[in-house]
């Protein structure tokens, strides 16, 4: 995990959180002496909800103030209670004919000092109730039994719907039961891969390189058990659900889930997970759930719920929605549309529009592709050569690029972006799939290779590289077959035949075609030789093969073109201002030529 921050110390750091946070959101005030978020505009008439803890877990709980959710939030110190001072400054400032219930999660400090501002608020003539919330499954019921289950993200799905039924003019009690109900029919647990680390602080709990902990706290405590060696996402999210929804489990079953139970399913970014990551993790869950537990959502909440700092970690909450409605005078579509009702919270950044009456299945979501195009090949514009040379050939090419990912990537992470080492792997990995699979070496087809590599890179390689092989190889059949046809309409003319199986014929081919191919390739881009990019090994192989006819002098200009960007000052793209802090060193190779030349190079020794 890493220990770099932009604030180096947490001193003012919550503060000046606080007043970052309010400035995104003009309807808000912000006591910045007791730490207090309120909405001055919450109704009298209406319950007002306050929650809060420590800080650290943003936007729990100041992002969740607002129209139709909280009405106020008090922050701690990072990590821990704020003061009982605090608390009735909150409830202070949103004063309700209705009363005020303090909402907060399961930890001891949080309980004592929002427990005594109720009983304070109370003796002071003005209704006041707490809710405690846990929902953490790591915590078992033996280990649990005195204090209950540990509180996580759980607890932001209690406050919605809590304020939701506030605004709908829900009473103190009704809102306390409620909650009450809700909180029953939530499992939650959480996994990280390692801990997070507090600004300022030199110590700190840290996993090992393949260690991922299950049941990890949001504060840094350790979890209820840690996985070595790291399981797959698939692996982890598997032993996840097992937690959450094996009622057969002594110590974890809390919940029980009928069948066709609707349900809602919120995923929490502990802060430092990459929202690629995160979708792919929500993809993972919902397959599980329908394959493994026959439960399909109908709610799907994810993103930074409540955070634990920059923790590369995640929690998992399941909330049985009909459950909830058994035990409450609410239905299930009142409860779904509690969770719907909009506010001007944070809420809304995981919220999507989920009661859209648009609304479909996911399985209409995801739209099966189109059938595939039969490809057909006209054999009187196509090169052939011996089907056995030509998968050799491609194979060669393909290893000794997979073979150079390493050095491609650590090259370009240097001058550009990281990616060209990664793109042209999977280019390659790509076709030697076609290769194993769709054999499509078989008939010794040249352009049906050349088809399928067109394939491969509108498919599957992006970036400015997969766009200009991909013009290029487009160019390279068209010219090839257009080239191919006139020859044949010659040699009927003349009433000869000859062969294009390799030889001279062949070269003469490839020459022309390459020749047509770099010109079609400048109407796009205009780099040329000595602006270090690709086309310091294109142009070179081709222009060498046109005027030699010689497939080995055509791979030496390759190999000498690529080998100059060495000393050459990158002119173009993206190279021109990631590497200028590289000038005065010795520069790598540009990895895009280097990888052009070791495709080029590979085909040539495979031979």
């Amino acid at each position: 995990m890493s220990n770099r921050h932009l604030f180096s110390t947490l001193d003012g750091l919550v503060p000046k959180a606080l007043r970052g946070i309010v400035a995104s959101n003009p309807r808000l005030n912000l006591d910045e002496t007791n730490r207090v978020v309120f909405d001055p505009a919450s109704p009298p008439s209406q319950v007002s909800i306050i929650s809060g803890g420590g800080s650290g877990h943003e936007p729990a709980w100041s992002g969740y103030v607002g129209t139709n959710m909280l009405a106020a939030s008090v922050a701690g110190d990072v990590f821990a209670s704020p003061s009982t001072k605090q608390i009735l400054a909150a409830v202070e400032a949103v004063p309700s004919d209705k009363g005020t219930l303090l909402v907060i999660t399961n930890y001891t400090g949080d309980c004592l000092h929002f427990g005594l501002a109720a009983e304070k608020t109370k003796a002071k003539g003005k209704a006041c109730r707490m809710l405690i919330c846990g929902d953490d499954v790591s915590i078992g019921k033996k280990g649990g039994s005195l204090v209950g289950r540990r509180g996580l993200a759980g607890q932001i799905g209690v406050l919605k719907v809590l304020g939701a039924a506030a605004s709908q003019g829900a009473s103190l009690d009704e809102l306390y039961d409620l909650g009450t109900a809700i909180n029953g029919q939530i499992v939650s647990i959480a996994a990280t891969l390692d801990h997070c680390h507090v600004p300022g602080r030199t110590e700190h709990g840290t996993l090992e390189a393949n260690e991922v902990e299950i049941g990890t706290g949001p504060h840094n405590e350790p979890g209820y058990r840690k996985l070595s060696p790291a399981p797959t996402a698939e692996g982890l999210v598997n032993e996840i659900l097992k937690y959450c929804l094996d009622e057969t489990d002594p110590e974890r079953g809390y919940v029980n889930f009928k069948p066709g139970d609707e349900t809602a399913l919120l995923v929490s970014n502990f802060g430092g997970m990459s929202n690629l990551e995160l979708g792919g993790l929500v993809d993972e869950l919902l397959q599980q759930l329908l394959k493994d537990w026959n439960m399909q959502p109908v709610r799907v909440y994810a993103g930074c719920l409540e955070t634990s700092l920059n923790a590369p970690a995640f929690s998992v909450s399941v909330i049985n929605l009909s459950g909830i409605a058994s035990n409450t005078p609410y239905s299930v579509e009142q409860i779904k549309g509690f969770f719907d009702l909009k506010t001007d919270t944070a809420w809304e950044a995981v919220a999507g529009s989920q009661n859209d009456p648009r609304r479909r299945p996911r399985a209409e979501q995801l739209v099966p592709p189109p059938p595939e195009e039969k490809k057909t090949i006209d054999d009187t514009r196509d090169l052939k050569v011996d089907p056995a040379l030509l998968e050799r050939m491609l194979r060669g090419a393909a290893e000794a690029l997979i073979a150079a990912e390493p050095d491609l990537t650590k090259w370009d992470t240097v001058m550009g972006d990281g990616d060209c080492g990664l793109t042209l792997e999977t280019g390659a990995k790509a076709l030697l799939d076609a290769l194993n699979t769709r054999h499509i070496a078989a008939r010794g087809s040249v352009v049906e290779v050349l088809t399928e590599l067109e394939d491969i890179l509108e498919g599957k390689m992006g970036g400015t590289l997969g766009g200009i092989l991909g013009i290029f190889f487009v160019s390279l059949r068209t010219a090839a077959q257009e080239h191919i046809a006139q020859q044949q309409q010659q040699q009927q003319q003349q009433h000869q035949q000859t062969t294009t199986e390799g030889g001279d014929g062949a070269v003469a081919v490839w020459a022309k075609a390459l020749t047509l191919a770099v010109g079609h390739l400048a109407h796009y881009t205009p780099a040329k030789v000595g602006d270090r990019t690709v086309m310091d090994t294109i142009i070179p192989f081709a222009e060498a093969m046109q005027a030699t006819q010689s497939f080995a002098e055509g791979v030496a200009a390759a190999v000498r073109g690529a080998e100059g960007t060495k000393t050459l000052k990158p002119r173009l793209g993206r190279a021109t201002y990631v590497g200028a802090g590289a000038e005065g060193k010795e520069l790598p190779p540009d990895p895009g030529a280097w990888g052009a030349m070791v495709v080029i190079r590979g085909l040539h020794a495979s031979m």
